[in-house]
């Protein structure tokens, strides 16, 4: 799962970051909002974690510049614990949460997992795709109940394509699930990752869709 934070303060977004990291996020860090505005514009994220206290646009501004581009991405505030009325302004003007500094980071991502669940149009936060069950929560595959070990990287190219199920996605989309801005990649570590799933999982369901991309085959429900 992809994460845009937009955090001005150094040891605040490194924290968020690497810890974010840890749970399996893909994140990508901005310290202003001038820069996070024209990314936003230009690629996509699942979830967008905004401070409000932001260098040349401030998280407010920008937040109201994403509403009015029809940018339904879900947006969780950082707010001072006193900032009564900043939580309510932000709100008022589109954020779907927030959360109180300070906070825990496993508060933050449970906040994080329910937005992007209900983004989805699901109730359910564990993914069920035939005999496979995909919880994000505790960081789990299981196939007919038997767990079974993927990595980090393969857990969020996992859950993208079965959370698109039935859609094609191309290989940039997916990289971008998989991979920030900051890593060195190899070009061909998608088609690794894929070919590992596939083995671990005996996931004939991932198909490829040539000059394309790929896709999970569509399930009726999840």
């Amino acid at each position: 799962m992809r994460l845009l934070l937009v955090e001005d303060d150094e040891l605040l977004g490194d924290a968020v970051k690497t810890g974010l990291t840890q749970f399996g996020y893909i994140v990508d860090w901005l310290k202003d909002g001038e820069a996070a505005r024209s990314v936003i514009k230009s690629e996509s994220f699942e979830l967008i974690i905004l401070d409000l206290g932001l260098p040349k646009l401030s998280g407010m501004r920008l937040l109201q510049a994403i509403r009015h581009d029809q940018n339904t991405t879900p947006v969780i505030l950082l707010t001072a614990r006193d900032s009564i009325q900043d939580r309510i302004a932000g709100l008022d003007n589109g954020a779907d949460d927030y959360i109180s500094k300070p906070f825990d980071l496993n508060e933050l991502s449970a906040r994080i997992r329910a937005l992007v669940r209900r983004s989805q149009g699901r109730a359910d936060t564990v993914l069920q795709y035939g005999n496979v069950t995909l919880d994000p929560a505790a960081h789990s595959v299981k196939i007919d109940e038997e767990l079974i070990n993927v990595p980090r990287r393969e857990f969020a190219l996992l859950q993208k394509l079965l959370e698109n199920n039935g859609h094609v996605l191309s290989r940039d989309q997916l990289m971008q699930s998989i991979y920030s801005w900051d890593e060195d990649v190899d070009s061909n570590a998608l088609e690794v990752h894929i070919h590992n799933l596939r083995k671990k999982l005996n996931a004939h369901y991932i198909r490829t869709i040539r000059g394309v991309g790929y896709m999970a085959e569509k399930k009726e429900t999840l």
